[in-house]
């Protein structure tokens, strides 16, 4: 690098270029690429200083340990970010800022750089904003919605900071709208961009922006939704030929529909779970499938009126399909859409659920490695056994394998949520009237119930508890007897015990459990 300018652009542009992976960043990082690199970005050539932005920007790109250590490095007693911002300013020329405002994002990303840090709120995200102008080139504008979504994506006060600067969602909705070729000739920057085909490059990088912008606020969805025609455009783009396209709106829908307001309202009227059906079945790329099987499990939530139509479109047994991928996100998202879909459902649904994943696989998901996986399972076998005459009826036809499958999880070492999810399904098990046999004619059970009674985690405890409450309630048929059997376990003396407990919600759990007794 030291030979001369010409060596410095060629160096810089040559690690720029192949700088592809992990390993590669690691191995510039480890061989002082940084402080070599750091002097390169106060070059009087601008052929030199463009290739080092380059070069930092892929050095820095997901990889924490390589931004770190170039916002911690320093040139002249300037650190690199402080360096970096000063190419943003306005006397430098596009291509410069939007090049420094890249690397910005990608330190912040890399959590070198705060969020709320000024050189984020009021140089990088602005200059963002900026680029997305119609006076900028439409390769800018691309860069500039795709970069912004990039940084704002899992900050809530980013996103609540940037949906009200520069009419942003009023911009990137043009994006979508853009048709006419002819404004190539004048807005792009080489001819090569003449070949692309910018309508599908701006509706991507839209709906990457849209997604991020409305990641967590209902507002901000709520904005974005009232763009004209937005959901038209985002079921035309689920289906896109464009893979770009297609995975982009489906990550915006995905975005969407984390909305109540908009799943009862805007949802209803269109059927977007159509395109989202056909693109799970098509065999799609896995990312497009676990973020298309995301949005599924959000529209198949209680309250979202178009969960009767998927249900009728067969959603039960894509859904089982999902739980035997070998990807552990689509097993999660097929066993948390069955999960959703098992919610206050009429019985034949529960059934159908039931029947269509069957006990084996059950099982297998309750031996999964992902306790995310077990969490949802059992949220299923929960949700399953739910409403009286439900849980008598599921009982009868599988109590034994679900008792079963009760002591399995409580036996191994799994968390306390995963523990206190387990004791909530022998509750709802024993506030059946046939189905609580179950329990009162299993020893293994019952003692495990004991156990957990004292139990350093009052999250046990109370479960336990409210599961021997509902077991023993006076105005159930059969409760002597059952109070009787649990006395001789010496429940009776458990309780008298707990009423000890500084837990408010336990002490009158236990309150309320003993005056059953009598």
């Amino acid at each position: 690098m030291s030979k001369s300018v010409c060596t410095q652009e060629c160096i810089t542009t040559i690690f720029a270029n192949c700088c592809r992976t992990v390993e590669h960043q690691n191995a510039l990082c480890r061989n002082s690429a940084i402080p070599a690199l750091a002097p390169l970005l106060t070059s009087s050539v601008y052929k030199v200083q463009m290739p080092t932005l380059k070069c930092f920007a892929v050095l820095c790109y997901q990889n924490e340990e390589a931004a770190r250590a170039t916002a911690a490095a320093s040139y002249n007693g300037e650190s690199i970010s402080s360096l970096l911002v000063r190419l943003l300013n306005r006397d430098k020329t596009s291509e410069m800022q939007m090049a420094a405002a890249k690397c910005l994002t990608y330190l912040c990303r890399g959590g070198a750089i705060s969020p709320q840090d000024h050189i984020i709120m009021l140089n990088t995200m602005p200059t963002l904003i900026r680029m997305c102008k119609k006076d900028r080139t439409l390769e800018e504008n691309v860069e500039g919605a795709e970069t912004l979504a990039f940084l704002i994506e899992g900050d809530a006060q980013l996103q609540q900071v940037a949906s009200v600067s520069d009419h942003i969602i009023k911009t990137l909705a043009e994006y979508i709208r853009y048709t006419d070729v002819q404004q190539i000739n004048t807005r792009a920057m080489h001819r090569k961009a003449q070949d692309t085909n910018w309508s599908n490059e701006l509706k991507q990088a839209a709906f990457k922006a849209f997604a991020s912008l409305g990641a967590n606020d209902e507002e901000i969805r709520k904005k974005i939704i009232e763009t004209e025609n937005l959901m038209d455009h985002i079921i035309v783009g689920v289906s896109s030929e464009d893979m770009k396209v297609k995975g982009a709106a489906i990550r915006c829908l995905h975005s969407m529909s984390r909305s109540v307001q908009q799943l009862r309202t805007t949802f209803q009227d269109h059927s977007v779970w159509k395109p989202l059906m056909s693109q799970i079945m098509q065999h799609c790329p896995e990312h497009l499938v676990g973020v298309a099987s995301s949005t599924m499990c959000n529209l198949l939530l209680e309250f979202s009126p178009g969960k009767e139509s998927i249900l009728e479109s067969g959603a039960i047994e894509i859904l089982v399909g999902l739980t035997t991928r070998v990807e552990p996100e689509l097993r999660l998202n097929g066993i948390w859409g069955l999960m959703n879909m098992a919610f206050q459902a009429e019985h034949k649904v529960k059934t159908q659920i039931i029947e269509s994943v069957g006990i084996e696989q059950l099982f297998r998901l309750l031996s999964d490695q992902d306790p995310n996986i077990l969490m949802k399972t059992l949220g299923l076998i929960r949700n399953l056994l739910s409403n009286k005459p439900h849980i008598d009826s599921i009982m009868s036809g599988y109590g034994t394998q679900i008792m079963q499958a009760a002591v399995f999880i409580l036996e191994g070492d799994h968390t306390a949520d995963i523990k206190e999810q387990t004791l909530c399904i022998l509750t709802n098990v024993a506030d059946g009237d046939q189905a609580r046999d179950y329990i009162i004619g299993n020893e293994d059970v019952l003692k495990k119930l004991t156990t957990y009674m004292v139990h350093t985690n009052v999250k046990l405890q109370i479960a336990a508890t409210t599961c021997i409450s509902n077991l023993v309630w006076n105005e159930e048929e059969g409760a002597y007897k059952r109070q009787q059997k649990l006395k001789d376990l010496g429940v009776l003396k458990l309780l008298q015990q707990l009423l000890n407990t500084t837990d408010a919600t336990l002490f009158e759990k236990v309150k309320t459990t003993l005056h059953q007794f009598t």
